[in-house]
């Protein structure tokens, strides 16, 4: 089969700027899709705090993207996945609108400012003469490219032929706020092209018009894919969802196993693998020593890395962690979030400094050390869409603890000492009592140290590179391409 050329487009993109796990996917899977032999290119806005990177970057033009009555200069910049890489990225620089923001998004003017950059997309293929056969949209931020592709550019001949996958990363996110906040008669029903206008376009449910107009929508894990077609977890679009089942796919991520590995991880002071998991120890008491903890290797140490959000389950953490710390265990926590959790998290550092410690920033050094001490990893999220963490912990030998939800259903197995299989400890409702029962059994298995190892090396030897996934992907693209050519 012939290969294709695909564009990725993504709000965020690492290692240029990350507020979560979609700037992993967006830098794995564009590398893995070129490494099958596809040409690959990513555009992403460029953002104020990417002026401190010392990137090399080559100017490749200039053109003004009309919105309304409103016309915004955009200039594209062009750069590389990494220093040696083949795979192109293009930022499109707005200052008005991205390069003067500290943060990604957050702001009252979020749908214009991603609107113009959905716009500014065509417009940056239209200058460079090329017209990808995908367009990769990623999450809301991308949602209308569907939209204005489906009603507006395909009467161009030149972009008859491209087609749209719209990727859902988490889709409780559909648009600037959130779209259980807007009015009944005020909310979009996706009909026709978006407006101008900027108070009707505060309205505009971005997801929801990906969803409509995409000529193929994946989930980002099999379970989410069924999960999000109904009321429970469909935030509201479920019923379209359903209207167009036949049209949406689950892909679970997967891990770079490039970055994220403790063979050679930078941020790590005792390198090890599945066969000299003695260093892991090694780096618990490393970690120990950094946070004041009492240096101990056979104290079980929980470790968390997540945004502090009700989705991440902290609210059950809040609820069991009094008394879990009764037990002879460690707690470390990365991550910034909400502040309730934020000043709960300090309180209990506080009042059990011997056994909590605590990193309320985040960190991706901090968060590969937790990894890499910590003998097991808390992952009890009310719903995950995939979730990229407790597949870092497996490779990083901290078993995961997990509620049985979304990706964390396609991803982890419960350990049953009796036959040797599972990868971790799961539970099934979303109840403190049920995720205390799961910490129970790990910490009992704990102490069997012939066990734990067995478990701890299974774990190690799982994997979730993204090869498959890769070839997943391309598999919808030549869905999305066909579907496509079925409207014509």
């Amino acid at each position: 089969m012939a290969n294709l050329n695909i564009a990725v487009i993504s709000a965020e993109v690492s290692p240029f700027s990350k507020a979560g796990g979609l700037a992993d996917v967006a830098h794995a899977l564009p590398k893995h899709l070129h490494l099958l032999g596809h040409e690959v290119t990513v555009i992403t806005p460029y953002y104020k705090f990417i002026d401190q990177q010392s990137l090399a970057k080559e100017f490749m033009g200039e053109v003004e993207v009309s919105f309304g009555d409103q016309k915004f200069p955009v200039k594209f910049l062009k750069t590389r996945l990494s220093p040696n890489s083949p795979v192109a990225v293009y930022f499109v620089y707005q200052p008005q609108l991205f390069s003067d923001h500290n943060k990604l998004w957050g702001y009252p003017n979020d749908n214009l400012r991603f609107a113009v950059f959905n716009r500014a997309v065509f417009s940056l293929f239209e200058l460079l003469g090329s017209f990808p056969d995908v367009l990769h949209c990623h999450d809301w931020h991308a949602g209308l490219i569907p939209n204005y592709l489906r009603l507006e550019f395909s009467k161009d001949g030149r972009w008859a032929k491209t087609s749209t996958v719209f990727t859902i990363h988490n889709l409780l996110y559909q648009m600037q706020g959130m779209w259980y906040e807007v009015p009944k008669k005020k909310r979009d029903a996706g009909r026709g092209l978006p407006p101008t206008n900027p108070t009707e376009l505060r309205n505009v449910n971005f997801a929801m018009r990906g969803i409509k107009y995409a000529d193929a929508i994946n989930a980002v894990s099999v379970r989410y894919a069924e999960e999000i077609l109904t009321k429970k977890f469909g935030e509201g679009l479920d019923g379209l969802l359903r209207r167009r089942r036949s049209r949406v796919f689950g892909i679970i991520n997967g891990v770079d196993y490039s970055i994220f590995n403790p063979s050679f991880d930078p941020n790590i002071t005792n390198h090890y693998d599945w066969n000299s998991l003695d260093k892991k120890i090694k780096n618990k008491v490393s970690l120990q020593q950094e946070l004041g903890l009492p240096e101990s290797g056979n104290t079980p140490l929980l470790g968390m890395v997540h945004r502090l959000t009700e989705q991440k389950g902290f609210d059950l953490i809040m609820d069991i962690l009094p008394t879990l710390l009764r037990q002879d265990v460690q707690f470390v926590v990365v991550g910034h979030g909400d502040r309730g959790y934020l000043r709960f998290f300090r309180q209990m550092a506080k009042k059990y400094p011997r056994q909590v410690a605590i990193h309320l920033e985040f960190s991706e050094a901090m968060g590969s050390r937790v990894y890499a001490a910590s003998d097991m990893f808390l992952m009890p999220s009310r719903y995950e869409p995939c979730g990229i963490s407790q597949l870092i912990s497996l490779r990083y030998g901290s078993i995961p603890i997990v509620h049985h939800t979304g990706g964390l259903v396609d991803t982890i197995t419960d350990f049953d000492p009796r036959t040797g299989n599972g990868t971790g400890f799961t539970f099934q409702t979303y109840h403190a009592t049920d995720l205390l029962m799961a910490l129970v059994r790990a910490l009992e298995t704990y102490k069997y140290h012939r066990v734990w190892e067995f478990l701890t090396w299974q774990a190690m030897r799982q994997s979730f590179s993204w090869e498959l996934p890769a070839r997943k992907y391309v598999e919808l693209y030549r869905k999305a391409i066909r579907f496509h050519h079925a409207l014509e």
